[in-house]
């Protein structure tokens, strides 16, 4: 079936086009691209007017919990909220049950995705054996079956020597080795930012330091091997110097964020509101601002979801024991529309972090609009307000921080392979 998109403003960083366009659609591929009101005749006409219609944004640090924690996410409802949020890639991090940290781990995740998902799923493996920090898991092996990337994320990987065997190997297959960056010691019992909030709330505090000490060690084996490092959820002030400092000296290192570390501080916990907890914390005033500064001036290459969906009895519970996380693909594009109105980021730079770079770094050729490209669109209202309702979310995860919040920039319309979802 051919499918004609007319009247949207068309913007794809990787053309550096931002005009009004029709675009072509024949089955899972993009046919071409037309000035406006040229495009040829189609089975299917979506007009796009008043909206933006960009490539579908891609997050590489999703967790689909399945296998083996299908009561807090599957891959069928995190893959709807994916699209619902305008995603139509994602990558899924390995700490499910069993680890995927075996082939038939990987097999599994990419047979269900194919079957069950409304999105591409692309596996991420272990770095470590259950992600234990004790040996590598067969890496070459897990590249083979189909994963694109290595993290222990959920965990750090608290050994040096493995890390820097992993960076070693990151180097020769070229894919990166994502770092969840925690001192376990220095983090333990800690359940939110350390400083004048957790003093006040009373709950035990997590320093900065326990993010920051990682992030130079890791950094720091990525210049002694030439790997390939990305850093995971970066949080705060000091670990933006570090990385800033790290890329002017020519290391190799990619850097995300999520919406969450840009978007709150960590006086709302004063709420006690559960929501709010996630790792790593969410943190202070110049912590968010200087987030803001390293999406910026690209010291933070990529906005990330890490989407953490949880049971509503893992989050229902006194704050000291809350599960850590974030459901946050339904909220996340928006939330960084928050920075385009902020003038923090135009929304090339947003579309660039949101899709084309993460392709990059994960080495898969999505966030594009061009003949011949996968079939991958979003098709968002920039000004239109929605007020956030985490009850009609499509991931069984409800734990948003941002639930009740009014927000602009609605999806329309998403076209996943050249399937379309739409709610509005």
């Amino acid at each position: 079936m051919n499918i004609l998109i007319k009247n949207g403003r068309v913007i794809d960083p990787s053309q550096q086009r931002d005009g009004y366009h029709d675009l072509l659609i024949k089955g899972r591929k993009i046919l071409g691209l037309y000035p406006k009101g040229k495009g040829p005749s189609a089975d299917k006409i979506i007009d796009a007017s008043d909206c933006i219609v960009i490539p579908g944004l891609v997050d590489m640090h999703t967790h689909l919990r399945e296998p083996g924690f299908e009561y807090k996410e599957t891959i069928k409802t995190g893959t709807l909220a994916a699209v619902k949020g305008g995603f139509t890639t994602v990558c899924c991090m390995p700490n499910t049950k069993p680890v995927n940290d075996t082939i038939s781990v990987t097999e599994f995740i990419r047979e269900k995705s194919i079957k069950e998902g409304s999105c591409t799923v692309y596996p991420i493996g272990a770095i470590t054996t259950g992600q234990k920090s004790e040996e590598l898991t067969e890496l070459e092996a897990l590249l083979k079956a189909g994963c694109i990337a290595f993290s222990d994320d959920g965990h750090p990987v608290t050994n040096s020597l493995i890390m820097r065997r992993a960076l070693e190997y990151s180097k020769i297959f070229n894919v990166p080795i994502i770092s969840h960056c925690e001192d376990l010691k220095l983090s333990e019992g800690g359940v939110m930012n350390e400083g004048f909030v957790s003093t006040i709330v009373g709950l035990r505090g997590i320093p900065k330091a326990a993010e920051e000490v990682m992030v130079a060690r890791d950094l720091s084996l990525c210049e002694l091997t030439g790997g390939r490092l990305h850093i995971a959820h970066v949080s705060t002030e000091g670990s933006v110097k570090l990385i800033r400092d790290a890329k002017s000296r020519g290391i190799h290192v990619t850097a995300e964020t999520c919406p969450h570390y840009f978007s709150l501080t960590d006086d709302t916990i004063i709420s006690y509101d559960t929501n709010l907890k996630v790792n790593p914390p969410i943190r202070t005033a110049s912590d968010v601002e200087a987030i803001k500064v390293g999406l910026k001036d690209g010291t933070i290459d990529v906005i990330a979801t890490d989407h953490a969906p949880h049971h509503v009895d893992d989050k229902n519970k006194e704050f000291d024991s809350a599960a850590f996380g974030i459901s946050g693909l339904e909220t996340a594009f928006a939330l960084g529309l928050q920075l385009v109105y902020q003038g923090v980021l135009d929304i090339r730079q947003l579309i660039t972090k949101m899709a084309l770079t993460p392709s990059h770094i994960m080495g898969i050729r999505k966030g594009v609009l061009t003949e011949d490209s996968d079939a991958d669109i979003a098709i968002i209202n920039m000004d239109k307000e929605f007020r956030v309702d985490s009850s009609t979310f499509l991931s069984k995860g409800k734990n948003s921080p941002f639930n009740k919040w009014t927000l602009k920039g609605t999806v329309e319309k998403t076209i996943s392979m050249g399937k379309v979802f739409e709610w509005n």
